[in-house]
């Protein structure tokens, strides 16, 4: 479990990284508050899938730990 955990982890710092490049073109532009919001959301919608099957996965592992014990 720690391995899912350390490899979401992983790609969710990747997606905080990256930059889109019309985020770029707002911060060359002078609008470095609106780049940085349009950045943020992007990297929210990155995360979020991740975010999905992790709880997904747990919850399933949850489950199955319960039906294999009782």
């Amino acid at each position: 479990m720690k391995k899912i955990v350390f490899a979401v982890m992983l790609m969710i710092s990747f997606d905080s990284i990256a930059q889109c490049a019309m985020c770029r073109a707002v911060v060359e532009q002078g609008g470095e508050e609106v780049a940085e919001g349009i950045n943020s959301g992007i990297v929210y919608l990155m995360a979020f899938p991740y975010l999905l099957i992790v709880v997904a996965a747990f919850l399933f592992y949850r489950n199955w730990k319960k039906s294999s014990i009782g």
